[in-house]
Order: structure tokens, then sequence, then C-alpha cells
């Protein structure tokens, strides 16, 4: 987005512990015990925002932003992120800068200016997203776990990362899977910033139902909160009006973050309550009372049309995700993606490529590792959905070696936010996995200022931190779980006077907005996006990346890569053939229903597995830091199952 001073590889040292069930023996043919195909999930009942709730929810955030003498920026979202409104207060910001990092040269997107109404729609699409039946989260919840230290305080160090550590750079208006156009119903729709940060944005609900999200913004700075428990006086005002603007439209009990652990930390919902707000939602208003002296609604090109409008029904056609139909997927539980017209956009497909000199992945194949991934994430305990025991649900993708979707399914009320992530996953392990991922890196043709010199930069750093020269080149299985640990800004995780993970930035030039090189791929495109909705370019970009075509119009990598775990490549006779991706309900549940899930489809018959235990990135030796280290390749959560005692379903898989 701005000149970038040429990252400089560095050579990194240190250790990551193997832990979880990294490593252990050959694919297991053994079948997968599989429950019989009875539906075992209720689908959200079909309630949607109208008009009419659009404008309460705005009158009762203005009425508290007068009442604090705050003007806001207000933006309401339905569940698969149609923008239903932007309002616009006057004396309320025009701009908001996407904060500074730590360092004296800015990179990626860090102290990038951008109109306050995306920060405001990206906070109302994240509280949407990232929010189900089952969890309520906020933009402080996301806050708190994409942070390089879980949970994030100044004071604590020798804390590792936060689960969903490079989320925010999903949902992407450049990414090829969702629908960015204006006037289209079907989603998901993208965000204009990725996934937000910075406190404010809230999920809206109707009867128990996740229906859409409030975002708000009263001040320039757009970032985060590197204390979430801290009372920061802007940010607590800033979450107070979206508070007040979901009065009435309250998630379930029980169902809000501080009510969900992840890595046996509670999460923190908000720090704004009921008990500080300065108006009465109730009593709040009519929105046909607010006059051109209050503010008035705002178009945003690309996303909002300057009017109210009512929400889409989420599970029908007109929203793009519904229920399959047994020709569809044959699971009475399984939703898919839509294109609005009746026809199902990812349903699995044979591959078309050639995966060196193996057979591509078969539409049954693909259909198999589906079918097992489902089966197993019905049977597995949810992470971060209330109430305990819940039955996990994600979205699960395949791809092919040029990663292509081959099919994407996911349960009823799994949230949002992993389509785009599990594909994202898929595309990584598939990627970095791939004989080509060092050429399609220093391939890369990004015009921005030094963005060449910077990503061939990750590609000498990798290959220097690992002690091999010819890394990259499809000698190692790489998952996103590796990457991840490879992405760290503290190598291995957590350990401060570790070296720098050699994808992530320097941690003296690290921020969310600079992860590394997941950034570095993405940041021009981002940019180039914002400047439509500027009007400064004709249209919208439809891919994030500019590596080199792996087929005609589409690379490797065409909506960024993802920097947490739940991908796996998948093999044939030890060639890469393809991978999968989950995202929902916990890492580790991801890890475990993508591996088991191809695993339990060689068992059933399938001449496909998982990564050959030799050619696995848990078998490296990593010679930094002092000591000789590995990285994780799958880890997978103990007792996860509903149904069964097992302690670890991926030991010697």
């Amino acid at each position: 987005m701005r000149p970038v001073n040429p990252y400089l590889a560095v050579v990194a040292s240190g250790a990551l512990a193997l832990a979880g069930c990294g490593g252990g023996g050959g694919s297991s043919t053994t079948p997968v015990t599989q429950p019989p195909v009875t539906s075992v999930y209720t689908a959200p009942a079909a309630v949607a925002l109208t008009a009419t709730d659009v404008q309460q929810v705005i009158a009762q955030a203005v009425a508290e932003a007068q009442a604090r003498g705050t003007p806001a920026v207000i933006s309401v979202t339905d569940r698969v992120g149609n923008v239903l409104a932007v309002y616009k207060m006057v004396g309320a910001p025009n701009n908001v800068t996407i904060r500074p990092g730590p360092g004296s040269t800015q990179i990626d997107i860090q102290s990038v200016q951008v109109p306050a109404a995306l920060a405001a729609i990206a906070k109302a699409i994240t509280g949407a997203y990232l929010s189900s039946s089952g969890n309520a989260f906020s933009t402080r919840t996301a806050s708190e776990i994409v942070q390089p230290t879980f949970p994030p305080n100044p004071a604590t160090v020798g804390l590792g990362s936060g689960p969903l550590f490079g989320v925010q750079f999903s949902q992407l208006p450049c990414s090829d899977l969702e629908y960015p156009t204006l006037g289209k119903t079907i989603g998901p729709h993208p965000s204009p910033l990725g996934l937000s940060a910075d406190p404010g944005g809230f999920p809206l609900y109707k009867n128990g139902v996740v229906v859409g999200g409030i975002g708000v913004k009263t001040t320039a700075d757009y970032g985060l909160d590197p204390d979430v428990t801290a009372n920061n006086p802007t940010q607590v005002s800033e979450e107070a009006i979206a508070l007040a603007g979901t009065v009435g439209f309250d998630p379930p009990a029980g169902a809000t973050a501080d009510n969900i652990t992840a890595g046996g930390q509670s999460l923190i919902y908000t720090v704004a309550t009921a008990a500080i707000l300065k108006s009465s939602p109730a009593s709040a208003p009519a929105f046909s009372t607010l006059g051109s002296a209050v503010g008035g609604l705002v178009a945003v090109t690309g996303f909002s049309g300057g009017a109210v409008v009512a929400g889409q029904t989420y599970g029908t056609e007109a929203s793009g995700v519904r229920k399959a139909s047994t020709a569809e997927f044959n699971n009475p539980d399984a939703f898919i993606l839509t294109d609005g017209a009746g026809s199902a956009r990812f349903n699995p497909r044979s591959a078309t490529d050639s995966p060196g000199g193996a057979s591509p992945l078969t539409a049954s194949e693909v259909q198999a590792v589906l079918q097992n991934a489902f089966s197993i994430m019905s049977r597995a305990r949810a992470q971060i959905r209330s109430p305990l025991n819940s039955r996990a649900q994600v979205t699960i993708s395949v791809v092919d070696t040029n990663g292509t979707p081959l099919g994407i399914v996911r349960s009823p009320d799994a949230p949002i936010f992993g389509i785009d992530v599990s594909l994202q996953k898929a595309r990584t392990a598939n990627f970095f996995s791939h004989a080509a991922a060092a050429s399609d890196l220093t391939g890369n043709s990004d015009a921005g200022p030094g963005r060449s010199a910077d990503i061939q930069g990750f590609v000498a750093g990798l290959r220097t931190f690992l002690g091999d020269q010819t890394a990259l080149t499809g000698k190692t299985a790489f998952s996103a779980r590796a990457i991840a640990g490879l992405s760290r800004p503290n190598f291995p995780d957590g350990q401060v006077s570790g070296p720098t993970g050699p994808l992530s930035r320097p941690v003296a030039q690290w921020s969310v907005f600079a992860t590394g090189l997941q950034t570095a791929l993405v940041d021009t495109n981002l940019a180039t996006a914002v400047a439509f909705v500027t009007g400064q370019t004709g249209s919208l970009p439809t891919r994030c990346t500019a590596l080199p075509d792996a087929v005609s119009g589409q690379n490797r990598l065409q909506n960024g890569i993802q920097i947490f775990a739940g991908g796996e490549p998948i093999y044939r006779n030890g060639v890469l053939v393809g991978a999968v991706g989950v995202s929902g309900d916990g890492t580790t549940q991801d890890d475990m229903i993508g591996f088991l899930g191809v695993d339990g489809a060689h068992g059933a018959g399938a001449a496909i597995t998982n990564a050959p235990v030799a050619i696995r990135a848990d078998q490296l030796v990593i010679n930094q830091g002092g000591g000789a280290n590995r990285v994780l390749y799958v880890s997978c959560p103990p007792a996860p199952f509903l149904d069964s005692s097992v302690q670890d379903a991926c030991a010697g898989k």
C-alpha cells in the first residue's frame, strides 16, 4: 500500500516444541467408524433483520452517541455480509488511519488512511461472521484472539499467540470466494478491510439466531486494544454506542464470549455494560425523527446504496447459503454455497490438474473426504460453542494442486468466517507443499514498491532458517499448523528470547496489520479494493495475490494464505494431489476433522492418504537457537468425541 523497505531475510533460531499428535506412523487403513447418516443438528430458525429492525438498531446507537456527545459512523449488516445501512452522524470522522506499527518505517497496511465507513462495515461483518447460535463474539473478542500473546497483556511475557492469529486477513474484498458486487444478495460478502480487531462491533440476534452485526466508529484511529481487559475510554465509548444498538437484538444467554474458553483461558465480550449507557435504548427517538442536523444515510461504493434495506434470511437460496439437497450432498445436515439461482457453487467434482505424475483427485474421492470430515465433525465436541458438549460446526473445503476448489460443505450453524478461511487453509497447505511454491513466490508480479524483493526475502529467509536451500520445492508436506508455527514473530511461539519466525515480520516491525508474508502477498490488492471504494479505480480486484497463474486466470493463493491451524495436504502414492481445509469451532478441532477426514477416506477404500510421515514438516530438524527442534504438523484435542472415550484420535495416523 505504500513504499516498503525490502524485507531482508531474518536468519532465525530457536525451537517450537513438538506437542499434540504431530508425529506418528503412516496413514491408517482402518475405516473411521461413522454413525448412521441421520440428522444430528438443528438448523437456525428462518429469521432476518427487517428494514424496521435496522432503523431501530441505528436509532438506539445514535441516541447513545448523542448522549455521549460523540458523533459516530454506524453500520448494520446481515449474517452473510449484506450491508443494510451506513449512517454517518454530523461531526463523525470521514476517514480513519490504520494504526501505525512499532517501527520507524510503516509497512504493509500500517498507517494507511481509509474511509471511516469501511471500518464500521468491517466491525459489523466481524460481529456477524465470528458468531453463531452457540457463540457471540465481538470485535473485542477478535482483538483478544489475533494478537501475538494470548491473552494479550503488555505486562505478561512468554505467552503463545492467539488461537486465531492471522484471521484478520480473511474475508478480503479481493477474495475469489465471496460476492462483492452491490445489489446481489447472495453471500458470503467480503469485508472491506478483512475482519476487525477494533472494539465496537457486535453480533445481532433474533430469537437466539444470529442475523447480522453492528459496527461503530467515532475516532480517526483504527486499531485494536493491546490489553483487552483495560477500560480504554475511547474504545469503551465505541462499544457502548454499539451495545446500545444491540438492545432488543441480544445474543442467547450464555453464548457471549465471556462464557467460552480457548486454551484454558476465558474470552472477553465487552468492557461496556448496560449500566454505563448514558441513554435509554428502549426510549430512543424513532429513526424517522433523525433529521439532517443529526446525520444521514451514506452510500459506500460496492457495499451500500445509501438506503436502509432488509437482511436476507440465512439458509435460503437468496442468502447464498442453504441446506443441500440429497443429490448435492448425502447428509441431511449439510449446508452448501449456492449461486442464488438454485445451483450449488462448489459441488464435489473431479480435479483437472496434473499433479506430478499422479492421477488427479476424483469427484468420488473429494466426496469421500468431505463426507468423512463431516462425520468426524458431527461427533466432535466444539471448543468455541455454548453450552458445553455442543457438537462442533465447521466449513470444510477441498482443493486440487492448482488451488481450485473441488468441494465446500458446512454444517447448518457454522460461523460464516470459516467459509473463506477453510479455503485459505486448504490452499495454504497445498501451496507450501507444492513443488512450485518457491518459484511461484519469486515469480510474484506485484507492482507495489519493493514488494517482489520483499517476498523473495521470505523465501531466502525460510531456506536459511531450515538449513535447506532447496526448501519449498515439494520435498516437505506443510500443514497450515506448520506454516503457522513459522509465521509467528517469536519462534517458538511465546519464547520471547527466540528468533523471529521466517515467515513473520521482525518483532520491531510486526503488528496485526503487518504480519509477514501473509500481508505482503495481499496488501497491494487490498489497497486497490479501497481505491475502488473511494473512486480512484474502476473495479475491484478479483484475486488477492499476484503470483503466477497455475491455470488461466487463477493462481494457487487466489484469496491469500492463512496462518493458523486447520489445513492438511492430500497425497496419492507419495505425490501431492490437493489439500483439505477446515474452519469453525476450534483450531485443534479443525486440525482433527480435516486430518481424520482424509484418513477415513483412505480407510474406506480411496487411494489417497495424508502426507507420508517421513516428509511431514514435523520431521524437519531445525538447528536454530542452540537446539535441534521441530514444528507441529497436526494437533488434535484430548477426548474429542461426544460418543467415544478415545483420547488421541490422531495418534499413529
